[in-house]
């Protein structure tokens, strides 16, 4: 039977690999009968192939082995790891004669043009000089580009010092914009230097006492591959019902719809309105209806549209949700976040960034810090506010309703008076027991097909699908449609940036900036389109809103800076008309879409026990957490905000 001889291996207790001969244990090593003769000992080892990098053998502590957080630093890193292995053992690596890779260069084999060609051309008319002026211009553009290629190639053996070629002569990996690239297809930003990525915070921290409910992917969600899929019916609502209307709404001014780019019209400040952005709780009229058992679920226009377009959201978001011993859900906001405020351009491909610490501190960024993205959500809300008011005509032609506006008190005024804005309290039954009470806004009263403006009381508007036969090929009906003479409107301004006057802005490619003083008279398709790609979760709430108050009408207004750099006076370019369900179909919002999120959300949480829960986006991916929080969670920062604002109201009276 044959055996195997296991051969000999010295032992090497102080290092890796054979021993040193230094080593006390070489005298051993060699002493043994089955030692190989000592002929290696001192020949280094290296690698004999011209592509092998290999200097060491498991050694972890080099360079290239550096974990880094940056993508961008560890290609530098492993780029720098083997430019610095490549310099190792070069006395065992093949080398080139000087005077050989001097004198190689690539040629060009490509067949010439015989004689025959010239020949030709000279027996023709304009003797032998015509012939040849012909040629040359035939040949001209071949050498042209045989030179381009042999630059090209001849720049990629070279490495990176040898002399740089043109834009277009570079690789196509390398070129900015290429596809894949910044500004290609498929890419980031426009052509120009990479913008390094933003990584947002959450609105709100998750403590370590928060239990998480659900996560929802929204993109497997709008796709319909979600687990969650089986909880979203995206049939309208059953039936709409108004329960109370308070308030009162101004006439439209039709003199804006006139207005253009060539005869603007100066944005003025509106100092004397009072606007109530009041949570669902802090309503007393939701209150009232709360213990009346109108409905199941509560909530405002703003929280609703915000959950039935948040697929196209970016920023991060929160929204509390209390749920009653009896079941019923109340959907708020907290008082120290920034859902009221508008945000600008926060679909685009290049958001506006924020400043650092550093930035933010040098005096020479102080005209950069007006385009931050809290500078210029500040900007938007004021803008809006401005915009809704001043369009309107004088309480001469004013229309109230059943009840004064519910947050105005008469006593606490100062010379204030509340903006013009109709609260309706609407209930949409959404089947399965779910009664949703909102309360919507409108912004104004636009005058009717027949011209004069309506005065009339608004009273019960009951509309129900229920007793009615549709015919064969009859579209169904949608309670949120609006009949004809019930002229309400909703007002929204859009204002213009310009990201290239951003800090440290890359700079724009042609064609992806649009003027609007250029093209609002007569492109203003395009200039809709352009906001349409920029701030499409905004407009799809601003949608949402005037479906849900059963606007219709709705008022989109344009308004630009005087100049770019001054971010505190606006003119009015344009005000465009827009009839929400025709504009939802425009922007692609799909009504059937917006009911299922929300049903999946009300679903998800009356699964729940009773307590406090909250809805967040998270920062940097499309996915939305519901978690379970202890019932005092944020009540402390009311409180600490509450005791502040007593503070300046104490100090102001000393003074």
């Amino acid at each position: 039977m044959a055996s195997f001889k296991v051969p000999y291996v010295p032992t090497n207790p102080s290092s890796w690999g054979p021993p040193k001969s230094t080593s006390p244990d070489i005298s051993a090593a060699t002493s043994s009968p089955d030692a190989p003769p000592n002929r290696f000992a001192h020949l280094p080892y290296a690698p004999f192939g011209r592509s092998d990098r290999i200097g060491r053998c498991a050694d972890f502590t080099t360079s290239s082995f550096a974990r880094t957080g940056d993508a961008s630093s560890a290609f530098h890193t492993r780029r720098d790891a083997r430019r610095s292995d490549a310099n190792k053992n070069l006395e065992f690596q093949y080398k080139v004669d000087s005077e050989e890779a001097r004198e190689f260069q690539l040629v060009d084999t490509s067949k010439g043009y015989g004689s025959g060609i010239a020949a030709g051309s000279s027996a023709g008319a304009g003797g032998g000089a015509g012939g040849a002026a012909n040629v040359k211009r035939f040949l001209a553009p071949r050498k042209r580009q045989n030179a381009q290629r042999l630059r090209q190639i001849n720049a990629r053996r070279s490495g990176p010092e040898a002399p740089s070629v043109g834009r277009y002569q570079q690789a196509q990996r390398t070129r900015a914009g290429g596809r894949g690239g910044p500004g290609g297809r498929g890419g980031r930003g426009g052509r120009g230097p990479w913008r390094d990525r933003i990584d947002r915070q959450a609105s709100v921290s998750v403590r370590p006492d928060w239990r998480r409910v659900e996560e929802v992917d929204l993109g497997k969600l709008s796709k319909g591959t979600s687990p969650l899929s089986n909880l979203v019916d995206n049939s309208p609502p059953k039936s709409v019902e108004d329960l109370l209307w308070c308030g009162f709404l101004d006439q439209y001014n039709d003199q804006y719809d006139k207005v253009s780019a060539r005869t603007p019209a100066p944005l003025k400040r509106v100092e004397t309105k009072e606007f109530y952005p009041v949570t669902t709780t802090d309503d007393p009229v939701i209150e009232k209806l709360a213990i009346e058992g109108r409905g199941t679920v509560f909530a405002t226009d703003a929280i609703l549209a915000h959950l039935m377009t948040c697929p196209r959201s970016v920023y991060p978001w929160d929204i509390v949700v209390q749920k009653l011993p009896t079941g019923a859900l109340f959907f708020d906001k907290r008082d120290s976040s920034q859902f009221d405020y508008l945000t600008v351009h926060e679909t685009s491909n290049t958001p506006p960034a924020p400043l650092s610490e550093r930035e933010a501190a040098n005096e020479e960024n102080a005209d950069a810090l007006m385009n931050t993205p809290e500078r210029l959500s500040l900007e938007a809300t004021m803008i809006n506010q401005n915009f809704t008011q001043q369009i309107l005509r004088s309480a001469k032609y004013r229309t109230n309703f059943d009840l004064p506006n519910p947050f105005w008190d008469e006593e606490d005024n100062d010379g204030m008076e509340p903006a013009s804005v109709a609260y309706r309290y609407r209930k949409f039954s959404l089947g399965d027991g779910i009664e949703l009470v909102a309360r919507t806004e409108l912004h104004g009263l636009a005058k009717t097909k027949g011209g004069a403006g309506s005065t009339k009381q608004v009273g019960k508007l009951v509309t129900t699908m229920g007793g009615k036969k549709k015919k064969k090929n009859q579209p169904e009906d949608n309670p949120l449609e609006v009949p004809d003479g019930d002229q309400y409107m909703t007002a929204y301004a859009l204002n213009e940036y310009d990201p290239s006057y951003a800090f440290n802005a890359p700079p724009a490619r042609p064609g992806t900036s649009i003027n609007w003083r250029d093209k609002i008279d007569n492109q203003a398709g395009a200039v809709l389109a352009s906001e349409l790609k920029n701030n499409s979760f905004k407009l799809a709430k601003w949608t949402a809103q005037s479906l849900l108050a059963g606007a219709s009408q709705m008022k989109i207004g344009f308004v630009s800076r005087v100049s770019p750099k001054n971010a505190y006076d606006h003119t009015i370019l344009a005000t465009q008309t827009y009839r929400p369900m025709d504009f939802a179909t425009q922007i692609t919002l799909n009504q059937g879409t917006m009911w299922g999120i929300m049903r999946l959300f009300i679903k998800l949480l009356e699964k729940e026990p009773e307590g406090k829960y909250v809805i967040m986006r998270d920062p940097n991916r499309a996915i939305v957490r519901v978690y379970g929080v202890p019932p005092g969670t944020f009540e402390e920062e009311d409180e600490n905000d509450e005791e502040e604002d007593e503070d300046d109201d104490g100090e102001e009276e000393k003074e």
